[in-house]
């Protein structure tokens, strides 16, 4: 079975330890450490030798998706603690302004597909231009974004055909039209499941949908079914 988590940011914005006890309480198995803001990014690493992380089988980091430039090398700086984990660094392509500053991270940097809002990313032609600059790194898809800017998924399907090898970790959630992250929909799970046999069942799959702490089991639940391509074929030959 897919090892499914939440992001952090997701259940509570900015209160990391809250959303840390209510995984632990659902037992989940998975996580996304999420500084999504600039300003959260220094508290959090201050605190990663005071966080129960035991109970998780897959820990990733998610840095600032947007930086002031003059950030840009303290944030790196602060980072190597999360690389001395071996934790993968989530990082938006568009948040980059030195990309050499960041290919010493190797493969834990997980550049991630961006949505429509963002100038860069949406592509296969804007990730090919990105791994050319950061050859070593691996990637984040994230299918609530691909499907945002293409709905036929015929995008998705190319971007996991062209990043096979580098494939480290999924997102998952409905992505709305203002590029908010959403529970997700029965259109949703239909249209990932259209993708979901590209997805290695060894990725680990991070929601990033906000809901509620009722939810969090149903919303993993529903990530198994959008996920789940052996139902898909299964139904598809009936």
């Amino acid at each position: 079975m897919r090892l499914i988590g939440f992001s952090t940011g997701a259940l509570t914005r900015g209160d990391f330890r809250t959303a840390l006890r209510i995984l632990g309480e659902h037992h989940v198995h998975a996580v996304e450490l999420s500084a999504l803001r600039q300003d959260e990014l220094i508290p959090l690493i201050r605190d990663l030798d005071h966080l129960d992380l035991r109970e998780f089988r897959y820990t990733a980091f998610h840095a600032p998706s947007l930086m002031d430039r003059e950030f840009e090398p303290i944030a790196i700086d602060a980072l190597n603690q999360v690389a001395l984990r071996e934790w993968p660094i989530i990082v938006h392509p568009d948040a980059i302004y030195d990309f050499a500053r960041w290919e010493h991270f190797g493969n834990l940097v997980c550049i991630e597909n961006m949505d429509k809002r963002k100038p860069i990313g949406q592509t296969v032609t804007h990730l090919s231009e990105i791994f050319k600059l950061l050859p070593r790194a691996s990637f984040c898809f994230d299918i609530g974004h691909a499907r945002q800017v293409d709905p036929t998924m015929s995008e998705a399907t190319a971007i996991l055909q062209f990043c096979e090898g580098r494939l480290r970790q999924v997102h998952i959630s409905e992505v709305n039209s203002q590029s908010k992250h959403d529970p997700l929909s029965f259109e949703s799970i239909l249209a990932f499941q259209k993708v979901a046999h590209l997805i290695p069942e060894g990725v680990p799959v991070i929601l990033e949908s906000r809901v509620g702490e009722d939810e969090v089991d149903d919303e993993i639940q529903n990530a198994h079914k959008a996920l789940n391509f052996e139902k898909v074929l299964a139904l598809a030959g009936d």
